[in-house]
């Protein structure tokens, strides 16, 4: 979960989808690295494409705005 990890170039404006997801929708393994979450935040390239999981929401906007990406909250 704390890996450096690089975005792949993102079409069509740079926009990313950021949506909270559901622990118990993750494979064990990735809710084996976030104990005690109930939840974690998913930043989607406008493909539907998964980037990256973090921990929270303010994350994931800063994690898209240092990738020089426009992130968008999804419901």
């Amino acid at each position: 979960m704390n890996m450096k990890h690089e975005f792949p170039h993102v079409a069509d404006g740079n926009v990313v989808y950021v949506r909270r997801v559901a622990m118990d929708s993750l494979p064990d393994e990735v809710r084996q690295q976030a104990p005690g979450l109930e939840s974690l935040y998913a930043v989607h390239g406008i493909d539907g494409e998964r980037l990256a999981l973090v921990r929270d929401r303010q994350l994931a906007f800063f994690l898209a705005r240092q990738n020089e990406l426009t992130p968008v909250s999804v419901h």
